[in-house]
């Protein structure tokens, strides 16, 4: 869609995820047996036509540009366009701009040069098949400044707490935006507007030393503008925390869950060739994800395993993520635990979490 261009904010993303974020930024964080969280965002602008994607980040990115590359999984390794990876410039003496506002500044050429005249504008806690070109054509109808993007929960869920919630008039106007928490329309933090109106804004945030593009562009001018609301209704979960990460992980061993989330659109990620899963004689495998390269020979039961885990003889896990390239040795009993990549856990040892918050390895951690 040349209609939108897409900004992927990871500025306040970095180290909400405990041990998993020691290394890498959130949106690097591994999913659901072979994907990272950036993948979905990603993945919903490239299916609404979004061709020229920028990344706003600030540190401990190595692990997120290892797993973009040139963005060619998402058909965004062009010779124009494509995707755009942008720390701040830390060397403009005239920079007066402070906090996400530093990305926009230093970054204006991006904008200016995007032919497109809206700007989509999200961050990667918030997974969803969300459709951004019904989302555009909604905001064009309503003839908005600025349109968000919402999801109502069944549930109210502790990962909702720092959520922002939206009050919605029946004609989709939104009259206010606050943190009830009683109030179940949780904005996904991602927004349509248009581009001129979204420098414009910024512009103003920058002279008045204000840093943060939601609250301070949108929210306080919110009397001034006329803001819609875009009900998305698909899957929603909100990845804030170690313990949403965790539960919003198992869920997806639910059938229903899991083609609520991978079935509307394909999800795409790097792409990674190796062997088939090897069960060996000892195998026993119960209600869960096992990803390409593992080699199992033991028992492994509502649990995701990513590419390349080795469970040996007499091994047991349960209710536990394992990340790639694990090695479980012999007699090990994992419950209610997180591994990270390549932890090695020797012989004989039991580690044991609360399915309330489980216990986790860092990454490259022998036990």
């Amino acid at each position: 869609m040349k209609s939108m261009i897409g900004v992927i904010n990871l500025d306040h993303e970095l180290d909400v995820l405990s041990e998993l974020t020691y290394f890498r930024c959130g949106a690097a964080v591994p999913f659901a047996g072979r994907y990272r969280l950036i993948d979905f965002v990603m993945s919903n602008m490239m299916h609404s036509g979004v061709e020229d994607i920028a990344l706003f980040v600030r540190r401990k990115y190595r692990s997120l540009l290892d797993h973009l590359g040139e963005g060619g999984p998402w058909d965004l390794d062009r010779k124009r366009g494509g995707l755009f990876i942008l720390p701040p410039d830390w060397n403009d003496p005239s920079d007066v701009s402070i906090g996400e506002m530093q990305h926009i500044y230093n970054n204006l050429d991006f904008f200016e040069r995007g032919p497109a005249p809206h700007i989509v504008y999200s961050g990667s806690q918030h997974l969803g098949s969300v459709d951004f070109s019904a989302a555009y054509e909604y905001h064009i109808q309503q003839g908005a400044d600025v349109t968000l993007i919402y999801s109502t929960p069944e549930e109210l869920l502790p990962e909702h707490r720092p959520c922002v919630r939206l009050d919605v008039a029946e004609d989709g106007r939104v009259t206010d935006i606050h943190h009830e928490q009683d109030n179940r329309n949780i904005y996904m933090e991602m927004f349509i507007m248009e581009k001129n109106l979204f420098l414009q804004l910024v512009n103003q945030c920058i002279a008045h030393q204000e840093s943060h593009v939601f609250r301070d562009a949108i929210q306080k001018n919110r009397h001034k503008l006329k803001i819609a609301a875009y009900q998305h209704t698909g899957y929603h979960a909100v990845i804030n925390s170690l313990e949403s990460y965790y539960r919003n992980s198992l869920e997806l061993l639910n059938p229903d869950t899991f083609h609520a989330l991978f079935d509307p659109q394909p999800v795409l990620t790097k792409i990674k060739y190796e062997v088939p899963a090897k069960y060996l004689e000892g195998a026993q495998v119960n209600h869960s994800l096992v990803a390409n390269g593992c080699q199992i020979d033991g028992q492994v039961e509502n649990s995701i395993l990513f590419r390349g885990v080795k469970v040996k003889e007499g091994a047991r896990i349960h209710n536990s993520i394992i990340m790639q390239k694990c090695v479980i040795e012999e007699g090990v009993v994992l419950e209610n635990v997180i591994l990270d990549k390549d932890v090695r856990i020797t012989a004989g040892i039991k580690l044991q979490g609360d399915v309330r918050k489980p216990y986790v390895v860092a990454k490259d951690t022998v036990i």
